[in-house]
């Protein structure tokens, strides 16, 4: 196994763990600077973290796919 692969795979195991960590990040800051006001996101204003938190957490689940780098670099 070369250093490249090795490389290659610690940033794709880190790739899938960034919009993980991410979608949770967003999630914190709607609850906290969001939910006192009300439940609902488009009630209280925290319709962006919510969706940030949703696309970053199907990143998480789906992958980058299209959009990655490494399909960039194909």
């Amino acid at each position: 196994m070369d250093t490249s692969s090795t490389s290659r795979r610690s940033s794709s195991l880190l790739a899938l763990w960034s919009p993980f960590l991410l979608s949770g990040e967003m999630a914190v800051a709607y609850f906290y600077a969001h939910a006192a006001q009300g439940f609902w996101p488009l009630l209280n204003r925290g319709e962006l973290s919510a969706l940030y938190s949703f696309v970053f957490l199907y990143l998480a689940a789906a992958g980058g796919g299209p959009w990655s780098v490494d399909a960039l670099r194909r």
